[in-house]
């Protein structure tokens, strides 16, 4: 008989098996698991914490140094703005709503005095002319053709053609004595006042407008580099009052230098960008305000000046829409009124003598401007016509010598004001410049003091 094996069958072992494939590689020493127990057990000894608190330092103060360099380059970018595009743009549009008016102001002053123009007259009309070409021609250069004030430089360079034409075969008629020139003048006065006026009107006030945005962009507070700032020097703190408690050491001088580096670039920054802050506002509230003021009140008075010129010309030819009165004569009272209210805000804004002496100059001449209109009107309803037209653009105690008066006083007055604008504004630029290179050196070298001031600290478990 068949003996069966010691043990049975159910002493007998299965054959091994392989196991069964998870479709999951092996882990392997270099693996994420293996790694991450590196780092718990490195987290866990001072030497390894000290690492990565260094490597945290040195991070968190470069960030706040590119952070500082980034925002502050972008306000001084835009206060380069103010002081080398915007505001002179501003400035240059004003220029040619002022060219402008004062060349409808000498066309209708020289057609007064008859065939035979006064040479000064005729000259000041062609430099007014040329100013405003050049002018727009300037702008044109500077502005992006997809922008509102490209439209108006557009709309003026094809109009202004057509102004001069107007004008010269008004003077052709005058030289004839023919009455149809004063149609022409008439005519040519209703495209400046209507067309291109309004169309310089506008491109101020574009111009103004980016002005005002470039501002309030050089002005806004770099809150991040702030906060970064204040993050940086309490992460220094803390870890030199951690040495301080694991060694009885009273500074790391490592630390101290980054403590100081950091120090020294939120001090910069917030004095720098206080003061650009300060005299940016300054030369907007203070310089820009004041020469818009004054800029309408000089145009204001142009208009009045060739609103009383016109008065004679037309000889109650054009009336208001009602019949009532003579429109050129209207449209002058009506300058006149917003011409008295511009001077008196000026003279609010003026904050030294320099400032308000030529707008009171103004003021005084304005008054005397309005109390000699109303003597040549009243010259000319009795009907003596000369005896007007002598008042009005005579060489002594005329009109033409108030406006002049008032002209000249104002043109001082922006001088000056245009000076305020642009030293705060320079000062506010300058309050910025160097702070993005200054931070991003400092933090550069507050990283390297952290790294050895930290490296100092591993030394003594060597």
């Amino acid at each position: 008989m068949t003996q069966l094996p010691q043990g049975g069958p159910q002493t007998q072992r299965a054959p091994e098996q392989a196991p069964a494939p998870t479709g999951l590689p092996a882990q392997r020493p270099g693996s994420w698991a293996v790694q991450s127990r590196r780092l718990r057990a490195v987290a866990t000894t001072e030497p390894g914490r000290l690492q990565i608190i260094g490597a945290v330092l040195a991070l968190l103060v470069v960030a706040f140094g590119a952070v500082t360099a980034l925002e502050i380059s972008q306000r001084a970018s835009a206060a380069d703005d103010v002081v080398g595009r915007s505001q002179p743009l501003s400035a240059d549009a004003a220029s040619i709503y002022r060219s402008l008016a004062d060349a409808d102001t000498m066309a209708a002053g020289g057609f007064l005095a008859g065939a035979q123009e006064p040479k000064a007259v005729q000259e000041q009309y062609r430099k007014d002319i040329e100013e405003a070409a050049r002018l727009l021609v300037k702008a044109s250069a500077n502005t992006d053709a997809s922008t509102s004030s490209w439209r108006e430089i557009t709309t003026l360079n094809e109009l202004l053609p057509v102004y001069t034409g107007l004008i010269e075969r008004a003077r052709a008629n005058n030289r004839q004595g023919l009455p149809l020139g004063g149609a022409y003048l008439r005519y040519a006065n209703q495209k400046m006042t209507n067309e291109l006026l309004p169309a310089a009107e506008r491109l101020y006030a574009a111009e103004t407008g980016r002005l005002d945005r470039d501002s309030a962009d050089a002005r806004r507070w770099p809150f991040l580099s702030l906060a970064a700032g204040l993050v940086v020097l309490g992460a220094l703190v803390w870890m030199q009052r951690r040495n301080y408690r694991r060694t009885n050491r009273v500074c790391n001088h490592g630390l101290l230098v980054a403590t100081a580096a950091a120090s020294v670039v939120l001090l910069w920054l917030a004095v720098g960008h206080t003061v650009a802050r300060t005299e940016l506002r300054s030369a907007m509230t203070q310089g820009q305000e004041s020469l818009d003021v004054l800029s309408n009140a000089r145009i204001n008075s142009l208009k009045a000046r060739a609103n009383e010129n016109l008065t004679l010309v037309a000889r109650g030819a054009v009336l208001t829409a009602d019949g009532s009165a003579d429109q050129y004569e209207t449209d002058y009272t009506t300058g006149m009124k917003a011409l008295r209210e511009q001077l008196k805000k000026a003279e609010q804004l003026a904050d030294d003598a320099s400032g308000s002496a030529p707008v009171a100059k103004a003021a005084k001449s304005v008054t005397e401007w309005q109390d000699r209109h109303r003597t040549a009107r009243a010259t000319d309803d009795k009907g003596d016509y000369d005896g007007a037209l002598k008042q009005i653009i005579g060489a002594e105690d005329s009109t033409g010598q108030s406006f002049q008066q008032v002209d000249t006083a104002l043109r001082t007055a922006l001088a000056h004001e245009q000076g305020e604008f642009t030293a705060a504004a320079e000062d506010g630029r300058g309050a910025l410049r160097g702070l993005p290179t200054g931070a991003a050196a400092l933090a550069v070298l507050g990283a390297v003091a952290a790294i050895l001031g930290i490296n100092r600290r591993l030394s003594e478990y060597r």
